[in-house]
């Protein structure tokens, strides 16, 4: 006969790969494609029976006036207009004045699909006025619930690493290349990155830091235009361009990979040594 404990010991075990994979909510048994379903076509409305003969003629039906077409969205076909989202994004994005601006202009953003599938914008954290800014590449299901970025395991870690070079959250701001988790925690496509950019740019002027240092090869990509990986570009530093004047960007290792490649930690600590050692002015 089998052991409850060790049934309830499965079924947890079961939850929690799912939790670490995604899958946070259930839905349906099966997926279904809701924008698909958006932009779908009404069904036919049902054949009216047919009135019975009346003995006074009726006055001639009068057509209904149509309803107004509803409007579209490319949140709803964001992948078939990419390049317009793109610059709906850079138009909106260049008349954010503050972070705080810029933050309500990208909650009521509707051109990139992410918006509709997150429970929140995570926008990002730390305090504005800091010296250095790190980047990751998208929120996963933790950041996603609370709002904040790297505020799971990597969160954790990452914490850990900035206190190793004497610095927190409140000597460091922290932000991300896309805003919003992707459903499941897949990577960002090319064209959700592409609209998100032009926000994280100016994101990045409005903190204005000396030093921006990404993690991971996606942060990094998008910003230098390197087709390297992050094993390649891990420590070295690229001139970023700034309003009357360029900033240093760092790449260094993401640490959701340290997390996997406990080894790489090694070569992520000389990286926040170097981080360090420019804020230092020693670099």
């Amino acid at each position: 006969m089998p052991n409850p404990a060790d049934a309830q010991a499965d079924l947890i075990a079961f939850l929690d790969f799912h939790g670490e994979a995604g899958v946070d909510v259930a839905l349906d048994e099966h997926p279904h494609d809701r924008f698909g379903e958006a932009d779908a076509p009404e069904a036919a409305p049902r054949p009216r029976k047919a009135a019975r003969p009346s003995a006074l003629p009726s006055p001639p039906l009068q057509e209904a006036p149509k309803a107004p077409a509803r409007a579209t969205t490319y949140g709803r076909a964001a992948s078939a207009e990419p390049e317009a989202a793109a610059g709906d994004a850079r138009a909106r994005a260049r008349t954010a004045a503050s972070l705080e601006e810029l933050e309500a202009i990208l909650a009521g953003f509707d051109s990139c699909p992410l918006r509709f599938t997150a429970k929140n914008l995570v926008f990002g954290d730390g305090n504005p006025q800091a010296r250095v800014m790190f980047l990751g590449e998208a929120p996963g299901a933790d950041e996603d619930r609370i709002g904040k970025p790297f505020m799971g395991r990597s969160g954790q870690l990452l914490d850990k690493m900035m206190a190793a070079i004497g610095l927190d959250r409140t000597s460091a701001y922290i932000a991300n290349v896309v805003p919003w988790r992707p459903p499941g925690n897949r990577n960002p496509t090319p064209q959700e990155v592409a609209m998100c950019k032009p926000f994280v740019e100016r994101q990045i002027e409005l903190v204005d830091p000396e030093l921006i240092v990404c993690l991971g090869a996606p942060a990094t990509q998008t910003l230098t235009g390197t087709k390297d990986g992050i094993l390649k570009t891990r420590g070295r530093f690229f001139p970023y361009p700034l309003p009357g004047r360029e900033a240093r960007l760092l790449a260094t290792l993401h640490p959701a990979f340290l997390l996997r490649q406990p080894l790489q930690k090694r070569q992520a600590w000389r990286d926040f040594q170097a981080a360090r050692a420019v804020l230092d002015g020693k670099a």
